[in-house]
């Protein structure tokens, strides 16, 4: 599956080729499609399957000229813009067919949209029955041809790496997943012994926040949860707004981002110092301007209406998969109504399919370096569990999109090798509100002197990647909220996943143990005797970083335990994170870990998600890493997001064949194989 570097003969990409039986049976399906949608739609009529076929042609030469050139034009908003007009487009190339046959008819624009929809359903249908790819060959005849024409393009023998993370997938349930046939690409790379398959360890917190800022950027110091307050200036800060994630990568950006020189971002919250990017919220700003990298989604017009089917299809996927969760009376069960259905169903397809089209568009202009975040999966697991069924369907349509990935290599402008990561995984449990009828926010406020607490919390990664999504696509701005400011707040308590942060807001520093004690005699009592708290981190004045537990409490600069030990049920290197998160700057007064059970593997999230990440505490601090067999792995285990920065970016120098420069920092260890 990969060449030597530096002994590839002069690379020609491949020309996409459409035979002719396949174009005689793509054209003979979109014609079925239009004779079935007619037949279908009010307004609408075909006298015989020979008018569906003379329809078919018209509308299939009217798309390889029209929706090109609207995704040609240089529009601000263009996820949205262009969606709109392609369209609107693909029902006007219906009533042109109209026109121009005698044998297709439809009585207005809405009837003829709703064929194209209809059309586009009975062909999806259809595909799939026959097992055929023949759009996919059209897809990539048109990609590579705007490639070709819009410029920047460049043809080399040097070999890109394109990085495909799959957003908290654990190692484990990848194992299982390719062992029960629902990742069938991955396992056939790791069987034919292409791949190798490396396991990594996550920073506390365990999150797509800390590890982004890690593997993308090559530092996440002071990045304690999802969401946090900064306590000097009374601001709360996440992992999601686009002027926060601005702001983060601006202080931890080192100058050896992972993607700089030429790469590009897709779907990331961070760039990694990219010159080209599209729905990365930290330049989110900069992409409301005419960003050419929709261009070649919207290049086929058949593309718009497919994601919108598909976006129903997943709505009543997500609604027959809640009702059959409630009927089975599935346990835990997570809140899966209101708008959540329409959000997977945009994660899953939508903001989907837009990351394929502009990868598979990076590949046929040879950048470099590209990396791709998908959420689907992540989205997904939090609400339904993380391995139901519904779950493991993402996570297959995911492994055939990264199918599409590899086939598309020979077409590319330059040799390219992929490589398959998670920033973390996830561990399941029913939440701490759903075991105790009250939240922490609660369990803090009542053991409190004095005070009423800020809970906030709630959502997810996912929720506001659809949101800056929409952002963009409309223009709306999104600065900082009000909510944002907590100067008036007397106590703040957030969740990120099974972390808990607890701002005790009466000084604008970091209280010590004996103050809390002092101050708030019943707090830590009732925190650490509660069945479901795992432990607690504090700083003492005396013998600084303190890890509290039911029975026990281990000093961790003094490294010394009394009494039980409470990191005892997780990893034997937790100690080493909760030290470091200690030293944050913007660390909470009391950081909060669930417990978590090594028998049952569950442990319980402080906000309203099932499955979640954040803390420590099974497999979610065990993300992965399915890399070529060519390349090269520490001989000792990858402790931390950062040191996956390292590994990368050796990588990305072995595969373009550049010299390491002096801003690398090579892994600190000498390179060996392993599986």
């Amino acid at each position: 599956m990969s060449a030597a570097y530096g002994e590839s003969p002069t690379w020609m990409p491949e020309r996409p080729k459409l035979g002719i039986v396949r174009l005689a049976l793509t054209w003979l399906f979109a014609a079925v499609s239009l004779l079935v949608a007619a037949a279908l739609v009010p307004g609408a009529s075909m006298s015989d399957f020979s008018g569906a076929v003379a329809a078919a042609a018209v509308i299939a030469i009217l798309n390889a000229l029209l929706p090109p050139v609207v995704a040609a034009l240089r529009l601000p908003f263009m996820a949205l813009l262009g969606f709109l007009i392609v369209l609107v487009l693909d029902a006007l190339m219906l009533l042109a067919a109209d026109a121009l046959t005698n044998t297709f008819k439809v009585d207005s624009f809405w009837s003829a949209l709703g064929v194209a929809i209809v059309a586009s359903a009975v062909g999806v249908l259809i595909s799939v029955i026959a097992g055929t790819n023949d759009d996919d060959i059209y897809s990539l005849r048109v990609i590579q041809r705007v490639a070709r024409r819009s410029g920047g393009r460049e043809v080399t023998d040097r070999p890109g790496i394109v990085f495909l993370e799959i957003d908290g997938l654990a190692l484990p349930v990848l194992r299982r997943a390719m062992r029960d046939g629902h990742a069938p690409t991955m396992a056939r790379w790791l069987a034919d012994g292409a791949y190798r398959l490396a396991e990594w360890e996550t920073d506390l917190s365990s999150q797509t926040g800390a590890s982004q800022a890690g593997i993308l950027l090559g530092s996440n110091d002071d990045i304690p949860a999802f969401r946090w307050v900064e306590k000097e200036s009374a601001t709360l800060v996440q992992c999601s707004g686009p002027p926060d994630c601005a702001e983060l990568e601006r202080r931890h950006s080192t100058g050896r981002g992972l993607l700089r020189d030429g790469g590009a971002s897709r779907g990331n919250l961070f760039s990694g110092e990219a010159d080209h990017m599209i729905l990365t919220v930290s330049r989110i700003e900069a992409e409301r301007s005419a960003n050419p990298g929709y261009r070649a989604f919207l290049a086929n017009g058949f593309n718009v209406v497919r994601a919108l089917v598909l976006f129903g299809w997943e709505v009543i996927l997500e609604w027959t998969a809640a009702l059959r969760a409630k009927r089975r009376d599935i346990r835990p069960r997570g809140h899966r109504g209101g708008l959540y259905p329409f959000m997977r169903a945009a994660m899953c397809v939508v903001v989907r399919d837009l990351i394929v089209f502009g990868v598979l568009s990076d590949m046929m202009k040879g950048r470099p370096a590209i990396y791709a975040t998908f959420s689907s999966y992540d989205e997904v697991a939090h609400h339904s569990g993380l391995e139901r069924e519904d779950t493991l369907e993402a996570l297959r349509k995911l492994d055939q999109q990264f199918g599409r990935i590899e086939r598309a290599r020979r077409y590319a402008a330059r040799p390219y090798e992929i490589v398959v990561l998670s920033d973390h995984g996830q561990t399941q449990g029913a939440t701490f509100r759903q075991r105790n009828g009250y939240g922490l926010d609660q369990l803090v406020e009542r053991s409190l002197e004095q005070g009423v607490v800020t809970p906030i919390g709630g959502g997810d990664e996912q929720e506001t990647m659809v949101g800056h999504a929409v952002d963009e696509a409309t223009g709306r701005r999104s600065g900082k909220r009000a909510k944002n400011d907590v100067s008036g707040r007397e106590v703040v308590v957030l969740g990120s996943g099974n972390l808990g942060l607890v701002y005790l807001m009466e000084e604008r520093r970091r209280l010590t143990l004996e103050e809390i004690e002092q101050r708030h005699p019943r707090l830590l009592p009732a925190l650490r005797k509660h069945p479901h708290v795992g432990w607690v981190l504090v700083r003492s004045e005396e013998h600084g970083a303190v890890v509290l537990g039911s029975d026990g409490a281990r000093y961790l600069e003094e490294d010394r335990v009394d009494g039980a030990d409470p990191l005892a049920a997780f990893s034997p290197t937790a100690g080493g994170h909760v030290l470091r998160a200690s030293g944050f700057t913007h660390a909470p007064d009391l950081l909060v870990g669930s417990f978590y059970d090594p028998a049952l593997d569950e442990g319980c999230a402080f906000e309203e998600l099932i499955s979640f990440h954040g803390g420590i505490g099974g497999p979610q601090t065990r993300p992965f890493l399915l890399y070529p067999a060519s390349l090269m792995l520490p001989a000792v285990p990858i402790m931390g997001a950062e040191a996956v920065h390292d590994v990368l970016v050796d990588w990305r120098r072995q595969v373009n064949d550049v010299p390491r420069s002096g801003g690398d920092r090579p892994p600190d260890l000498e390179l060996a194989g392993r599986r």
